[in-house]
């Protein structure tokens, strides 16, 4: 028996992977306080973030009014543009948004709801290889992760992938049990749809799920590559059918595809935001570095200023956890369930890791939320074990490391904002250090000072990340770049125009004469810009044509495109002066549009925005 065994060899009083009838009477009382409380998380007062990212915000307005628009992910009803990704997530909040009508909870609770699956499913999966208290360790670590809260309270299209993606392991793990080829496919299908929901970095996990399933599969080596096979075309069926159809569909009967230069959705699923991601040459991409990139890279890019508050407090603690687990199952049979388990959470993490680590287009702080399940399965799997084998030497020098390295990491990131709960850090860091001392002789302690240290630790050991999830939670999160923490996320204006990144919602006068005989045309009005369209088309509730697309770089319109539109008095209004900041590539369609517009019609200020009568 290996130091590390898996459930079924070290705890033989564990139920059995379908014995759940048979679990310590615990267990579900504890699972449903975690869910419950992870859904009071994530729900409460969750309308103060309003649109939160307007810019998916319009586009399910526009999918909640025209199915075509739902379909193809438009950023308006009537289909000028998409917005620059593929469209599973939008499909959700539209749905909702028909249901409940468009409002900020109809948009944001679909998330939330994401979030409290999300952890459920990893709790399932942990589970069936470790037993419960690792299953419900690993979901108080994800739901209490900063980077969780931020997203599952949002509404990008991260929250799905991380749905999707977590369903996929929970089928892994379930096809690993009896070497299941229907398990293993709808693994490929929650990838496949994963994909429809962030495209390529769904693909970042296949790897791991692969090479657990070659690995450890209880079957023949010809049958793991059969079924590997299988569910390798289940994936490229479950995204490729909607490639195949867009790609089919007539081009002057869809909207145009946002953030791609030739109108196709394979450009945009494998350059702008496929491979574009990692080498930095992604056409028509604005901001970053002016030499290029996004930040400086390399393996303490996790731990810089933008994205460590949402995710590095326990990623050493993750990196000790996989290393020990492969070291103390280094002899374990090759079908071992928990070192598979090891597999699937360990390639996820390094996988994803090293390329938001190394990637030089562009990345956000809030994309490691991808990495949340990984560290939070890990970090369970790993102390439910050494805690089990804590009268062996290594297993408590192990865990002891793990702790005192955690506080250490919670100190630090603390240290960063000291004018934010003054103290805490330094109480982390002692009271860590304390409880890693008690852990390494916690076997010749007596029951209840044994479990007194356990729970003493586990508190300290998240009290650094649930402190910074719960002001991540408090704080009202809106526009393009949201971040994890106590600070005041970007907030979405009142009057006057927006930007790039930031988004406007127009004045009273203006939402007004924006509505202002809008059933006539076909746009009731357009702009440069996909968060100015955004504002004004939510604030008036008429489609609001984005020119150029999120960044303004698409050719979407051509200036004679437009001129057509404004002579067959489809366009009413074109708002703002349609200047923004452009990077050296893309197209400059919008730029002479808006010079068109200024060299030829007459503004009125409304609420500080310049406003164009195009039908004059």
């Amino acid at each position: 028996m290996t130091l590390l065994a898996s459930r079924d060899e070290a705890d033989r009083t564990a139920p059995p992977a379908r014995g759940r009838p048979t679990d310590p009477r615990w267990v579900r009382p504890s699972l449903a306080a975690l869910l419950l409380a992870t859904a009071v998380l994530y729900l409460w007062n969750l309308g103060e973030s309003g649109w939160a990212n307007a810019f998916y915000s319009a586009a399910a307005q526009a999918g909640s009014l025209s199915w075509k628009a739902l379909f193809f992910g438009s950023s308006d009803a009537a289909n000028a543009i998409t917005v620059d990704k593929t469209p599973a997530a939008l499909w959700v909040m539209s749905l909702s948004s028909r249901l409940y009508g468009v409002n900020a909870w109809s948009i944001l609770v679909p998330q939330a709801l994401m979030g409290v699956g999300s952890v459920a499913l990893l709790f399932a999966s942990v589970r069936r290889t470790s037993g419960p208290a690792a299953g419900l360790l690993a979901g108080i670590v994800l739901a209490l992760t900063p980077a969780a809260a931020l997203m599952f309270r949002f509404n990008n299209p991260d929250a799905l992938l991380v749905l999707l993606l977590t369903a996929g392991a929970y089928c892994v793990v379930r096809a690993l049990e009896k070497a299941s080829p229907r398990w293993l496919a709808l693994a490929g299908v929650a990838v496949g749809f994963g994909f429809l929901a962030k495209m390529l970095q769904a693909f970042l996990a296949l790897p791991a799920f692969g090479l657990a399933y070659l690995i450890a599969a209880p079957t023949s080596p010809g049958r793991r590559l059969l079924h590997l096979l299988g569910a390798l075309s289940a994936t490229l069926l479950s995204t490729g059918w909607y490639l195949a159809v867009v790609a089919l569909w007539p081009a002057a009967d869809r909207p145009y595809i946002g953030g791609s230069q030739e109108n196709s959705l394979w450009e945009l699923a494998f350059g702008y935001n496929g491979l574009g991601r990692i080498t930095g040459d992604e056409v028509g991409s604005v901001g970053g570095n002016p030499n290029g990139g996004w930040g400086g890279t390399g393996w303490d890019r996790l731990f810089g200023s933008e994205m460590a508050g949402g995710i590095a407090w326990l990623l050493p603690a993750a990196v000790v956890a996989l290393a020990a687990g492969l070291w103390f199952t280094r002899r374990a049979p090759r079908t071992d369930r928990g070192r598979a388990a090891l597999i699937v959470w360990g390639g996820w993490f390094l996988v994803t890791a090293v390329v938001f680590s190394y990637m030089g287009g562009i990345i956000h702080a809030y994309y490691t939320i991808a990495l949340a399940p990984a560290v939070a399965a890990l970090v369970g799997i790993a102390s439910a074990q050494l805690w089990r084998a804590r009268g062996n030497p290594a297993a408590a020098g192990t865990l002891s490391a793990g702790i005192g390295l955690t506080a250490l990491t919670a100190y630090f990131l603390l240290s960063r904002q000291s004018d934010w709960l003054p103290g805490l850090a330094i109480a982390i860091l002692v009271a860590g250090l304390l409880c890693a001392f008690l852990v390494f002789f916690a076997s010749r302690l007596p029951d209840a000072a044994r479990r007194l240290v356990a729970v003493g630790t586990l508190v300290t050991v998240l009290a650094g990340t649930g402190a910074y999830t719960v002001a991540t939670a408090a704080t009202p999160h809106s526009g393009a770049l949201p971040s994890a923490g106590p600070e005041t996320g970007r907030g979405m204006r009142m009057g006057g125009p927006g930007g790039l990144l930031g988004t406007s919602l127009p004045g009273e006068d203006l939402a007004a004469l924006i509505r202002q005989d809008s059933a006539k045309y076909t746009w009731a009005a357009a702009t440069v810009g996909s968060n100015n369209a955004a504002g004004y088309q939510l604030g008036s509730g008429a489609p609001v044509m984005a020119v150029g697309g999120f960044n303004g770089t698409d050719p979407a319109p051509t200036l004679e495109q437009f001129q057509e539109f404004v002579r067959n008095g489809q366009i009413h209004y074109f708002l703002g002066e349609g200047m923004m900041m452009r990077g050296e590539t893309g197209s400059d369609a919008a730029e002479r549009i808006a010079a068109w517009v200024a060299e030829t019609h007459t503004p009125t200020t409304v609420d500080g925005v310049n406003v164009y009568d195009l039908s004059r």
